[in-house]
């Protein structure tokens, strides 16, 4: 794999007080939904990214392990099918590309393709799999669980530091509040910086009603954007962001996925943002 000079490739969890890094856009559907869509949209989103000049990295599920209903989409394509193909458009695009594990075995596999090991929110605090993709020398993204507060990423982060891992950063996606309900507290951004630790916000996954929709998860897709320009205005190292160029056919995720065709109006005011606070 070619090597590739997006900065969050080179990042340590460390960050100066204050400082206002580059912003990196993690960018993508939320699942591979076919060879020739995960294709179509890497070139649309890479299109798009290259115009308005910012540093992005290509995203896509290969299994949605995770779903509310067991009749759900999972998988178009076989594990180390997907993150091949991921690692292709990465070397075309020359972006970083990433995905999530769910297993020891699942980091291992897709360790060969993957740049960016994302460890699932649900999945936070499981040693064994953050070992194991520690262990990998990947730069690892862990989603913060909806079931944890700011200043209980330490602990996550102590796990990765023993494993002889120090590339890493959070994402923050949100807050359990009641039923079928997040919410995105602002503060925690400030919270997890103020830690030491890098952070991002994941804009589409923060506006889901987890299970709200009798089987299904929904969301409020057009608040995805507002939460990001809150996020950029607070001050984050990048902004994870799903788009779909047809949310309401999307196999998985759609109600909260922003559409494609929104994606450079999107991009554009979140770097006057980020420009206008620095």
């Amino acid at each position: 794999m070619p090597p590739k000079s997006n900065p969050i490739l080179g990042l340590t969890p460390k960050r100066r007080a204050g400082a206002r890094p580059p912003l990196v856009f993690i960018l993508g559907p939320c699942a591979i939904e076919s060879e020739k869509m995960i294709q179509r949209h890497a070139a649309k989103i890479a299109a798009i990214c290259s115009e308005l000049g910012v540093n992005w990295v290509l995203k896509a599920s290969y299994d949605k392990a995770n779903r509310t209903s067991g009749k759900s989409f999972r998988a178009a394509l076989n594990p180390r099918e997907a993150c091949a193909l991921l690692a292709m458009l990465g070397q075309e695009y020359e972006v970083p590309v990433t995905t999530d594990v769910h297993s020891p075995a699942e980091a291992e596999m897709a360790a060969e393709w993957i740049d960016i090991l994302q460890i699932p929110a649900f999945l936070c605090r499981q040693t064994d799999l953050l070992t194991a993709a520690a262990h990998t020398g990947r730069v690892i993204n862990v989603k913060k669980g909806q079931f944890l507060a700011p200043d209980d990423v330490p602990h996550i982060a102590n796990k990765l530091l023993a494993a002889g891992n120090d590339r890493f950063f959070f994402t923050e996606r949100g807050t359990t509040f009641g039923y079928h309900n997040l919410v995105a507290d602002m503060r925690s951004l400030f919270w997890i910086r103020e830690l030491g630790f890098r952070v991002v916000f994941d804009a589409t996954h923060s506006v889901q009603r987890p299970g709200g929709g009798n089987g299904r998860t929904t969301g409020d897709g057009a608040l995805a954007p507002v939460l990001a320009r809150a996020a950029v205005a607070a001050g984050v190292d990048g902004v994870f962001m799903e788009v779909h160029e047809n949310p309401a056919k999307a196999l998985s995720d759609g109600p909260n996925q922003i559409p494609l065709r929104q994606l450079r109006s999107v991009l554009s005011k979140l770097v006057k943002i980020h420009e206008a606070a620095a």
